[in-house]
């Protein structure tokens, strides 16, 4: 059975009616939480000063990732710049079409093939879709394969440190071989939930060390206000 299409039909119902009820999430690993639906449908001037400074680095060919409602491609397009919106949720692919992205299709990142980029944007913790750190390597060959050699990603994400307590050392009290960033969660909206899916938070550390062991640079281009960053990858 397909898990329901939990982002597109929050999306979809707010683009054509005005209003949406809030998104829910759930993870073993902390108390619920929600994503209010209209904060997926912010304009620029809304967005997190992280996100502004992603969008002005972007150049060339983009390729907007986890595209959700369209708002990053939207403001890009009125740039003037070329950007390819993608997402797993049909519903979000057409509420970014309805609202006047010209390029948007529903397409897994790591299914992408025969195409070279400029910039690949990767926001609001980004580095989710890589799931668990066991995927780094992976998730470094895909990005060398669709990038130019010129090109960049443009990621970001956050340290989850701060949520956990620590011992004498700095270590964090998690699960024996856990990474204390791989988190597992549910989404749900109007009574249908999706399935668990994995979800990585990483910190710039981390990150800089997998991206050196994949021939890649990585630089920390801004410090967020609650512990989130925006790094910059490029292959070397």
């Amino acid at each position: 059975m397909n898990s329901p299409d939990i982002f597109g039909q929050a999306v979809l119902d707010y683009f054509q009616n005005g209003k949406a009820v809030d998104i829910l999430v759930k993870s073993q690993d902390f108390d619920d939480d929600i994503i209010p639906v209209n904060y997926l449908f912010r304009n620029y001037k809304e967005m997190p000063k992280i996100e502004q400074r992603a969008l002005d680095l972007t150049n060339g060919k983009i390729l907007d990732v986890g595209c959700c409602a369209g708002s990053h491609a939207l403001h890009l397009q009125e740039q003037n710049k070329s950007v390819l919106a993608i997402d797993v949720s049909e519903g979000a692919v057409k509420t970014s079409k309805l609202r006047g992205v010209k390029k948007a299709e529903v397409q897994d990142f790591f299914s992408i093939k025969k195409q070279k980029f400029d910039t690949v944007l990767m926001l609001m913790n980004g580095s989710g879709i890589i799931g668990k750190l066991k995927n780094l390597n992976n998730f470094f060959t895909h990005l060398r394969n669709i990038l130019k050699p010129e090109g960049k990603a443009l990621l970001d994400s956050s340290d989850l440190r701060y949520l956990f307590d620590t011992d004498e050392d700095g270590g964090i009290w998690v699960n024996p071989g856990q990474y204390y960033g791989e988190l597992t969660y549910q989404i749900g909206y109007k009574n249908n939930w999706s399935a668990p899916f994995d979800w990585l938070y990483i910190d710039f550390e981390s990150l800089k060390l997998a991206a050196t062991a994949n021939n890649f640079t990585c630089e920390l281009v801004q410090k967020g206000t609650h512990y989130d960053y925006l790094a910059m990858l490029k292959p070397s």
